[in-house]
């Protein structure tokens, strides 16, 4: 609870902050409006994107695994759906196949880790590698727009995608935060099944402690199996949307560095790296404070070069005051 407090009071000062400075360089009132809701809208949508693949990460992390191919996974989703759509498979047929090819990975890593007894840090990290390499043989970068050329009769199939998913009108214009919508029901639906579910609750045994669990009778490397399925999953759908956002996708920079944004949103949203602890409230939460921080630096016109060190400063702040928690915690039983 003292996380999701701590969490929510940053968002509030970064919000703030935000808001302030568009409304401060503003010239009238009317273009301040304006100038804020169309930039809350397109943080809204990037946290919702940023959010589906922390769930996943959050809940890998949980377990006690870690999964560093998140954002490779993303970017060969996005390449998949375009090369998939521009060979004439119908847009509402690619979705699920790329989504079932996310699940296939995600069992692939959960079968190194559980029957090969390989470290998930090392699977995971050649998986970074080897997923990223098979997007750059699918194709050197994919967009709508080429799909829309090569086959005609996908261009309202993608344009409702595009709306439904990424909330962009058929004229390309961002009028809702549809991406932020799909994270709340993504994390309603993990919530309700990592409290109120048996299954949720084998995940938080198993990061406390695998072995008691094991004992318990819960089939743990299943269970982690599952647990890397949906992550993969969820990147995947996260790809589909960057390709219905973006105007184009390089294939060997699509979804880079988005496994540290993952990450980071789940440690920031109360999920211990050691696992067994996490709520659906904190990732979303912790989710949400990077492309707040990201928008502020650079509408203040900071260089981008920064984002990346505040990436790793906030990485470390958060695994130093988990293991402070960790140790205060232990200390007190």
């Amino acid at each position: 609870m003292k996380r999701i407090l701590g969490v929510s009071g940053l968002l509030v000062a970064l919000y703030v902050g935000l808001i302030w400075s568009q409304v401060s360089t503003a010239p009238t009132a009317e273009v301040a409006e304006s100038r804020v809701r169309g930039n809350l809208i397109d943080v809204a949508n990037i946290q919702g994107r940023a959010g589906i693949i922390t769930l996943g990460a959050a809940l890998v992390i949980i377990t006690g695994g870690i999964d560093l191919s998140i954002g490779s996974v993303v970017g060969l989703a996005a390449v998949l759906f375009g090369v998939l759509t521009q060979k004439g498979v119908h847009p509402f047929v690619a979705l699920p196949l790329v989504v079932l090819t996310g699940a296939v990975v995600g069992a692939g890593n959960g079968f190194l880790i559980t029957r090969l007894r390989l470290q998930p840090f090392l699977v995971t990290l050649c998986g970074m590698f080897v997923y990223r390499g098979v997007a750059r043989l699918l194709a050197g970068s994919v967009s709508q727009s080429a799909t829309q050329r090569l086959q005609p009769d996908f261009v309202d199939p993608l344009k409702a995608l595009r709306y439904g998913f990424v909330g962009k009108d058929y004229d390309g214009v961002v009028v809702f935060p549809a991406q932020f919508v799909w994270l709340l029901v993504l994390a309603a639906v993990v919530g309700f099944f990592l409290h109120r579910t048996a299954y949720g609750r084998y995940w938080l045994a198993i990061g406390h402690n695998d072995l008691a669990a094991k004992y318990a009778g819960v089939n743990v490397d299943r269970q982690r199996v599952w647990v890397y399925v949906v992550c993969s999953a969820l990147a995947s759908l996260a790809g589909v949307f960057l390709f219905l956002d973006m105007p184009t996708i390089q294939s060997d920079s699509g979804g880079q560095y988005l496994e540290l944004y993952a990450i980071l949103g789940a440690v920031l949203g109360g999920c211990s790296l050691r696992g067994g602890e996490g709520t659906a409230v904190g990732m979303v939460l912790g989710a949400m404070v990077l492309p707040v921080l990201e928008n502020l630096i650079t509408f203040r016109g900071f260089k981008s070069d920064l984002i990346p060190a505040v990436i790793g400063l906030t990485l470390l702040a958060g695994t130093i005051l988990d293991e402070f928690i960790r140790r205060r915690s232990r200390a007190v039983h």
